[in-house]
């Protein structure tokens, strides 16, 4: 029988999974269209500068792409930046009022 924390930790899972794959599949050629590109650290430097984002958690695509979370520390803003193996970074997602979820153990089954 499955624990709650091991079915909470299954659903956390599928849901990073689900995430990674989605950006992972973004069309980062659409993206570059739209100047949303550049070397990784300008991205970060201007993410951090402009909305005081830094990195929270990130990813390896199996393409050996980098998903990256960034997020102000008080949760205002946030975004998802992709970088390809050959080091061009990618604005894919941003938004407002990011939530941290912890995921809690529970009592063992």
């Amino acid at each position: 029988m499955e624990s709650r924390f091991q079915s909470h930790r299954h659903a956390s899972l599928t849901v990073t999974a689900v995430l990674a794959t989605a950006t992972a599949l973004l069309p980062i050629s659409a993206v570059a269209s739209e100047n949303q590109c550049g070397k990784h650290k300008d991205v970060t430097q201007l993410l951090l500068q402009k909305y005081n984002e830094s990195p929270v958690g990130l990813g390896i695509t199996s393409q050996g792409g980098l998903v990256e979370v960034l997020t102000a520390s008080d949760g205002a803003t946030w975004s998802i930046i992709v970088t390809t193996p050959d080091g061009l970074s990618c604005l894919v997602a941003a938004g407002e009022d990011w939530r941290s979820k912890t995921i809690t153990p529970g009592p063992a089954a």
